[in-house]
């Protein structure tokens, strides 16, 4: 590796480690990197970054994000928590296992970690404090249950990657779907023992007319991940399309169904909608010019070559870039590794035959993980500052659940069909 990829490297650690954000960290030491070793105009920072953020198909995370504001304040939020209440029960630890299932049918709706967590959690965690649960095990089990926004479809994440590594996104978001289930149902594993140890009660008996009446009301809001994955599976519309019509279906809903949207409404809903798609953008660009720098600097041919010379086996080498992408996601953003690390291994990827598909939803988990994680862990500190904690008091019960989710990484990376199946049957 050349004196000027490990001078680029050492400076955006330092970045880090000032804890300057992550999107002007990767500027800094990429001009830094331009105007020190003289290897292009600096006019180039300026042409990756806005080149970097320049695709139709990333038109589709604001749409997203929009489509979800909409459908929070339209109150499909309250309405699907009211439904995973009414499915589970009494059963013990009942409340946690609904801040699972709302995280993942939020999620189908967001596809973001930090949006499920902040929807979910501003109204189950109150909840769970008055049932007696655990605050650390409370907003660890958020943490977790939220980034899964990130692997069930629709995800940014799996846009961006989709944009960057040219992998189609509707084969990315059918891909999620059984890996979104089964990190679930860890979660669900790791509740029902937790709250069978620590007796912690469940809600309401389950009541048949009560739960009919929950899941008419709640309809609207499953009706969504069908219309977006429907429509891409059968090849009615583009991720892109299939964002700009839930924002069409949140507003019919918002306006003619619940009837809880105003125009006061949608406008909060765009300004903070292009506040953070501005910020997420932004990242995108950075990391455009950083990838672009490590790739003309033929990092990934170096990589190729060190691994090719090391091993053949397409297991081993999974493993080990999921426990390169483990230790990247606790100080760095999820959506910087995927611009940065995507075309780096991409190369590499096709030399051990591993299908991008396969390889976008492996590292989609890890992000997820990596989400909860710290020192960063964006997803946990959003949980945390919801619940009132410090970090530190989630990190015990953390653990257990971290294990449940690393496990079914493992799963995943061994058993590749379990991600391609939907997606080798899309037209």
């Amino acid at each position: 590796m050349s004196v000027g990829v490990i001078s680029l490297l050492a400076m955006f650690a330092a970045t880090v480690l000032l804890d300057i954000p992550i999107a002007f960290g990767l500027i800094l030491s990429s001009v830094a990197y331009l105007l020190i070793f003289d290897v292009a105009p600096l006019m180039v920072a300026a042409q990756q970054i806005v080149s970097g953020m320049d695709s139709f198909t990333l038109l589709a995370i604001p749409l997203f994000l929009l489509a979800a504001q909409l459908m929070n304040s339209a109150g499909l939020t309250k309405k699907i928590i009211h439904l995973c209440s009414a499915a589970v029960g009494d059963i013990k630890g009942g409340l946690a296992v609904v801040a699972v299932l709302a995280s993942m049918l939020f999620g189908a709706l967001s596809g973001s970690g930090v949006a499920d967590v902040v929807a979910i959690g501003s109204v189950l965690l109150p909840a769970m404090y008055r049932s007696g649960y655990d605050k650390g095990f409370s907003c660890a089990l958020l943490g977790c249950a939220g980034s899964l926004g990130v692997v069930i479809p629709p995800s940014i994440v799996m846009i961006v990657y989709g944009t960057t590594t040219n992998t189609s996104v509707g084969k990315l978001f059918l891909g999620g779907v059984v890996p979104g289930i089964l990190l679930g149902l860890g979660l669900i594993v790791v509740v029902l023992w937790q709250s069978r140890k620590q007796g912690w009660a469940g809600g309401v008996p389950f009541n048949r007319q009560v739960f009919l009446v929950a899941l008419k009301d709640a309809l609207p809001a499953l009706l969504v991940p069908v219309l977006i994955i429907g429509g891409i599976r059968f090849g009615i519309f583009t991720a892109t399309e299939a964002a700009a019509s839930a924002i069409v279906y949140a507003l019919f809903v918002g306006f003619f169904v619940y009837r809880q949207l105003s125009w006061r409404t949608i406008w909060k809903c765009l300004r903070d909608t292009s506040e953070v798609s501005a910020s997420i953008l932004l990242i995108i660009g950075a990391a455009g010019l950083f990838a672009w720098i490590l790739i003309a600097e033929q990092v990934p041919q170096q990589l190729a070559h060190l691994l090719t010379q090391w091993t053949s086996s397409r297991t081993a080498v999974l493993l080990l870039l999921t426990a390169g992408l483990l230790i990247l996601g606790t100080f760095m953003e999820s959506i910087a590794i995927i611009i940065i690390v995507a075309p780096v291994v991409m190369p590499i990827i096709h030399h051990y035959g591993i299908d991008p598909v396969h390889f976008g939803i492996i590292l989609t988990i890890n992000l997820a993980i990596g989400a909860n994680t710290p020192p960063l862990g964006v997803d946990l500190m959003a949980a945390c500052r919801i619940g009132g904690i410090s970090m530190a008091q989630s990190f015990k019960p953390l653990v257990f659940m971290l294990m449940a989710m690393i496990s079914v990484l493992l799963l995943l990376t061994f058993v590749p069909e379990l991600v391609l199946f939907l997606p080798r049957h899309m037209n």
